[in-house]
């Protein structure tokens, strides 16, 4: 079917550049011929992109690097603050650019696959979904029954990313008999990793962030949930690439390159070396 969907949308692009030869321009060809694959990625979004004494490091940042060298071109990755919404990040990083001077990039990562967002947003093209995002808990090695309903855990310190769908989900667990218990920090993976430390018995966080606090504290003795969260919001969500409409050679370029990541297994080896297990997005096995 992904096939299909992309001979489908490479026929509206084909059907567009017939109507006028400067509606589009060629992006691929410019790509190469600067020699620089420009790339948007959220900023302290740890284990997927953050800055790391000077240099972008985490599994979206050495995907973007693959990309770059299936090119034949650099890589220049660009951090960037999340907006208020996906909208503002698509308009600042794909689009337009930002207002204090971002330049857009050529594409960028880990934007969800979603058919509501697709159909919200006409000034780009959603491509190549290549994981499939979750959420889970964990506790500290004193945490207690890990398997517990998240209520279990009043009066015990629990943290959780601030204005997250974690934080709304436990806020309104129970009743919000846990409201009093959370301690709010910047990022999932900061949750996480104050289990390491013993600052608090259990967190809820996305299953990514989870897997790769476990694997940077393997000592530290972390018991992950196996069993699914009570009455969780969200069942999770694909993330995928997004580039400018005009950019769709490109953006059918690096999806190839993706999907023989994935076939190859070079994309669950990226992802094992950050310590998180590599799950296929259902869109792209429907």
């Amino acid at each position: 079917m992904r096939a299909n969907r992309r001979s489908f949308l490479r026929g509206l692009a084909l059907s567009a550049l017939a109507a006028s030869s400067t509606a589009f321009a060629a992006p691929l060809e410019k790509v190469k011929d600067l020699g620089v694959l420009r790339v948007g990625l959220y900023a302290d979004n740890r284990p997927w992109s953050w800055d790391q004494g000077g240099k972008v490091a985490g599994i979206d940042a050495d995907i973007a690097r693959a990309l770059a060298e299936a090119l034949g071109v650099r890589a220049d990755l660009q951090l960037f603050l999340a907006g208020e919404d996906i909208s503002d990040d698509l308009r600042n990083v794909v689009w337009r650019g930002g207002l204090l001077g971002f330049q857009p990039c050529d594409v960028m990562l880990h934007v969800p696959f979603e058919r509501q967002l697709m159909q919200a947003e006409d000034n780009v093209v959603f491509l190549a979904p290549y994981y499939r995002e979750t959420f889970g808990a964990a506790c500290s090695r004193d945490g207690g029954n890990c398997e517990a309903v998240p209520a279990a855990f009043k009066g015990r310190p629990i943290t959780v990313e601030l204005a997250s769908i974690p934080d709304f989900y436990l806020l309104g667990h129970a009743g919000g008999t846990l409201a009093k218990d959370l301690i709010h920090v910047p990022t999932g993976y900061d949750a996480a990793a104050a289990l390491a430390d013993g600052s608090a018995d259990f967190t809820v966080a996305t299953t990514a962030q989870i897997e790769a606090v476990v694997a940077d504290h393997a000592d530290a003795g972390i018991k992950v949930r196996k069993g699914p969260l009570p009455m969780m919001m969200s069942p999770g969500w694909d993330i995928g690439i997004a580039v400018k409409e005009n950019s769709r050679n490109l953006g059918f370029r690096l999806e190839e390159v993706l999907e023989q990541m994935i076939a190859d297994g070079r994309m669950a080896a990226i992802f094992k070396s950050h310590g998180v297990n590599w799950k296929p997005a259902l869109s792209a096995q429907s």
